[in-house]
């Protein structure tokens, strides 16, 4: 038989069989496609008809409020003006848009301002972003609020995470790991975690002024720099 005739063969069979397939579950496989075209239809209508428009709201919302906290005036920024609303408004009126988000960070930015602790710590961590150097600002926030607060432990490890957050980030992360390094230093007393910290910053970040300052910090806790 030639090469020909076993392809026609072969395709021949494939095709009977997708065919018998075809037969015996045609209505599980209508309604299969069905509901996707349902769903797929129903999640593009909802963000075209509900959630854009809700965004756009938002949006509108939070220029006032932002204006606010560039001013310092803190308590409008939260709770907005009597005409506009503030940023607490926007969290509980929009909330699962991409602008209710960043209201969550910038609420807990300004309770941290007026010394609420609980609730800086809260929002801060309500909030969430791909964009790593705003993340990593939320998590080095997040450690002031702990560290005022007196939740050393807590604040350590936010300080960690914003300084390991954002590797590539060579002006932010070796200052936030060295808010981390001088905490377990200074205040917890932790020579391990300081000396841990401190040379990871000259291991990552041998340019940096925190570098600079970890061998001298280093020198205080007995470990010396290998002379070249």
């Amino acid at each position: 038989m030639s090469q020909e005739n076993q392809a026609s063969i072969t395709a021949d069979s494939s095709l009977a069989s997708l065919q018998s397939f075809w037969n015996n579950n045609r209505k599980w496989l209508l309604t299969v496609v069905g509901l996707v075209l349902v769903l797929g239809g129903g999640w593009f209508a909802y963000q075209q008809f509900y959630q854009l428009p809700r965004e756009q709201k938002a949006q509108d919302a939070m220029f006032k409020a932002e204006e606010y906290y560039r001013q310092d005036s803190i308590q409008k920024a939260l709770n907005g003006d009597g005409q506009f609303a503030g940023f607490l408004k926007v969290i509980d009126n929009y909330a699962g848009t991409p602008s209710a988000n960043l209201a969550c960070f910038y609420a807990g930015s300004c309770y941290l301002k007026i010394d609420n602790y609980e609730k800086a710590v809260k929002f801060l961590g309500d909030f969430s972003s791909s964009e790593k150097l705003t993340q990593a600002r939320a998590y080095k926030l997040m450690g002031d609020a702990y560290a005022d607060w007196g939740k050393a432990e807590q604040a350590l490890d936010a300080y960690k995470k914003a300084g390991r957050h954002f590797k590539e980030d060579e002006a932010n992360s070796p200052e936030y790991l060295y808010l981390a390094a001088y905490l377990a230093d200074r205040i917890m007393k932790n020579n391990a975690a300081a000396i841990e910290l401190y040379q990871e910053i000259k291991e990552k970040y041998p340019r940096s002024q925190q570098a600079f300052d970890a061998d001298n910090n280093l020198a205080q806790l007995g470990v010396y720099a290998d002379p070249k």
